[in-house]
């Protein structure tokens, strides 16, 4: 398997300060590092030692098993869970769910946790199980909804299932009908090129869809196909049996919400003191809780983000609120009505779960860089903070003609469109460009006598006379645009054979993982190149690797 390591641009300063280990002091925040193979040795034994401070092995267990007899439902999952029962501690990471779990960004986080939890069972001495926490709970319908498929022209299309009737709710709670999702697998393998995986793709992942009623529960079904045999361990954030074992944290993070909100600020302030600015906003008086609310509120089942506000507990808007004792005894009767917002989430997945180390993209290690007073403030420590691995799949055919260019992937990242205009100006044999701007210069030059004759006869032509000009000048740029049009017609094969590298390799101005979803690449290669990523050696910094198929 040919591999290559390059290095895109972090995107979050602290994030690169931390990865790169340049500022020791930023780095304390944390608490540890990846690269230290002590810190994984004295973590793994602060979670013996705190096994009590969290939810009991047995009944995380218990729950675990439920959910992925369910949706995951393979020996080496049920092995994994022994595991867990037994006591052993995880590697977690964790992703919205998205239509066919989205970008291949969550794929590349899959494996991260599955690698990174081999790599910790050799560093410890002991099982170490790879968990996804499949955030359900998240309600940004819009972000979960699509996929992006390249079809046979090697364009982008975008498939997208439409957000249910009814409230503004979490996505593990919106119900899809079984024609919406059926109908999304038909355009699916409408767009898709044919193949000889296409026939399986598309029976597995319409047979899910008939064994699902939401976007996560079809995420979930998916994911364990991909990677059941590996002992991924699944969760729903929003499963109802989870959130009961949760209770006693939600109900702590109520009763020390305003000592919670202290400790954001000091992680706000913190940062800044080192000269980032915080990635996450720490909003004035935010309880950083959601509460779906009851069907005597507002908006029945909609997933609300609690204030404080004259002693009580509102929306937003502040149309509709509660007392802090109304809250405590929803979560003694209910607690499945709570969620947790992105600062108290990392509280909450260490409480349920043994976190040896936690798989996090370059945003999400920036803002939970603003939870170390928080976890402190509980008496817990945060996991090893571990930069998830990524990678760019990369096609013989692309290979080729990347080759036959010589162009780089950092060309094709980061100056692609100079360097197609650059190519198509070389070979103008013509010099349109040349031509074209002379005579738009000899016209603006004949022109201006014209000008200077018609305001001369009434001053209220000038106007007249710019416009006109305006209107020549348009009529020139028009037939040069049609030249150029035409000029590039005459290299169409090697336009399309450009933008075919471009848009596989960094579509729409991105990263391939951030657009492409993986069927793409399971219709042409069957699992041979997921099983190369899974190969791929292990890297504690994440890094980013082009993997050539």
């Amino acid at each position: 398997m040919e591999i290559e390591s390059v290095q895109l641009p972090f995107g979050q300063p602290v994030t690169e300060a931390y990865i790169s280990r340049t500022e020791p002091e930023l780095e304390s925040l944390f608490g540890s590092h990846p690269a230290e193979d002590g810190d994984w040795k004295r973590r793994a034994k602060w979670l013996k030692d705190q096994s009590g401070s969290r939810v009991s092995a047995k009944s995380l267990a218990a729950v675990l098993a439920r959910y992925n007899r369910k949706f995951n439902n393979s020996a080496e999952v049920h092995s994994s869970i022994e595991a867990i029962a037994a006591g052993a501690p995880v590697v977690v990471g964790g992703q919205q769910a998205g239509l066919w779990t989205g970008p291949l960004l969550v794929i590349h986080k899959a494996i991260s946790v599955i690698s990174a939890a081999k790599h910790a069972a050799k560093v410890t001495g002991q099982a170490v199980v790879p968990v996804f926490w499949i955030a359900g709970e998240d309600h940004d319908w819009d972000e979960a909804n699509h996929a992006h498929i390249l079809n046979p022209d090697n364009q982008l299309v975008k498939i997208a299932v439409p957000r249910p009737d009814g409230s503004r709710t979490s996505v593990s709670r919106s119900k899809v009908t079984q024609e919406v999702m059926l109908e999304a697998a038909r355009l699916l393998g409408e767009t898709l090129p044919d193949s000889e995986n296409k026939r399986e793709l598309l029976a597995r992942l319409t047979t899910f869809a008939k064994q699902s009623e939401t976007l996560s529960e079809w995420f979930a079904h998916t994911l364990g196909w991909l990677f059941g045999k590996e002992g991924l361990v699944l969760l729903d954030s929003d499963d109802p049996e989870l959130r009961k074992l949760e209770a006693p944290m939600f109900k702590r993070i109520m009763e020390r919400n305003d000592e919670l909100e202290s400790a954001y600020r000091r992680g706000a302030d913190m940062i800044r003191q080192h000269g980032y600015e915080p990635q996450a906003e720490v909003a004035e008086d935010s309880a950083n809780l959601f509460l779906f609310q009851g069907e005597d509120d507002e908006a029945p089942g909609e997933r609300t983000l609690l204030f404080k506000r004259d002693g009580r507990f509102v929306n937003r808007r502040g149309t509709v609120s509660w007392t802090g004792s109304e809250l405590l005894r929803i979560v003694e009767e209910t607690p499945e009505r709570f969620s947790n917002n992105v600062l108290t989430r990392p509280l909450m997945q260490d409480y349920v779960l043994p976190v040896l180390a936690a798989v996090l993209g370059s945003g999400e290690i920036a803002y939970w860089a603003l939870t170390a007073p928080a976890f402190r403030s509980f008496d817990m420590q945060m996991p090893i903070i571990l930069p998830r691995m990524s990678f760019t799949l990369v096609e013989a055919a692309v290979t080729k003609h990347m080759m036959k260019y010589e162009l780089s992937f950092e060309d094709v990242a980061y100056r692609f469109e100079a360097y197609k205009e650059a190519w198509l100006k070389e070979q103008d044999e013509l010099d349109i460009d040349h031509h074209f701007e002379a005579v738009k210069q000899q016209f603006s030059e004949l022109y201006q006598p014209i000008v200077e004759l018609v305001s001369a006869v009434e001053g209220g032509l000038a106007k007249l006379s710019e416009t006109n000009k305006q209107k020549i000048m348009e009529q020139i740029e028009f037939l040069e645009s049609r030249t150029r049009d035409a000029h590039a017609r005459k290299h169409e094969a090697v336009i399309r054979q450009l933008d075919r590298i471009a848009v596989c390799l960094w579509p729409d101005g991105k990263p391939q993982e951030r657009v492409i979803n993986w069927t793409v690449y399971w219709n042409r290669y069957g699992s041979a190149w997921l099983e190369k990523l899974l190969e791929a050696p292990f890297d504690c910094l994440g890094g980013h690797r082009m993997i050539y198929l």
